[in-house]
């Protein structure tokens, strides 16, 4: 079974690699995981030579088959994680990610597929991310970023991207959460900013926010 450090070097570089043939570079994942480059370089070797990715110095690194399968076992830990506290334990969505980030380490395949069943195999967790299966399948829903979206469009919130707590709590406050469906009633051409219709009341939210949330027309 590999280390917590392992599994989050797989994670990072299964989010940095996104759908597309990228290799993720030795910057990217020290950003990321906030190390220094040395430590970044030390694990990719080690985890080439464990077959978990395949590494070319000055060229990055992406997952094998193998590391894929384990990246998403941790990914689909996390998603669990987070539904489950929601659902059962009155968390909010903006309280869940640290703590499945302690967890999701520590539960069994055993346990994560008696969370799946006892919450009816959910397919998405609270931001709208999809879960993992046990077999290693991902969905990849269709969505585009809101700050894409021309005015007079109406679209249903499908994923928020952003983790940040106080960002969730601002989204929350406005009515701006998965499944939500609103109207695209301005785009600013200066900077822009996006103003939505939600319910009755229009909101405004910045360019960099509405490009971390995906949606598609409602």
């Amino acid at each position: 079974m590999p280390s917590p450090s392992v599994e989050n070097y797989l994670k990072s570089i299964y989010h940095l690699e996104g759908q597309g043939d990228h290799r993720v570079k030795t910057k990217e994942l020290a950003d990321q995981l906030g190390v220094s480059h040395s430590s970044v370089t030390a694990m990719l070797k080690n985890l080439s030579e464990e077959g978990l990715v395949d590494y070319e110095p000055y060229r990055g690194a992406r997952l094998t088959e193998e590391g894929v399968s384990s990246a998403l076992k941790v990914i689909r830990n996390h998603r669990l994680i987070e539904i489950f506290l929601v659902k059962t334990l009155d968390y909010e969505w903006d309280e869940v990610h640290d703590e499945a980030e302690r967890l999701e380490h520590a539960i069994s395949e055993t346990l994560a597929s008696r969370i799946d069943a006892f919450l009816g195999e959910p397919r998405v967790d609270p931001h709208g991310d999809p879960i993992p299966t046990a077999e290693g399948d991902i969905d990849h829903p269709d969505g585009r970023p809101l700050d894409e979206i021309e005015s007079g469009t109406k679209i249903r919130i499908e994923r928020v991207l952003d983790q940040d707590p106080e960002v969730l709590r601002y989204l929350e406050s406005i009515g701006l959460t998965p499944q939500s469906v609103v109207q695209v009633t301005g785009v600013l051409s200066i900077d822009g900013q996006m103003t939505l219709q939600i319910d009755e009341t229009e909101h405004t939210v910045s360019k960099t926010l509405a490009s971390r949330l995906l949606v598609t027309e409602a």
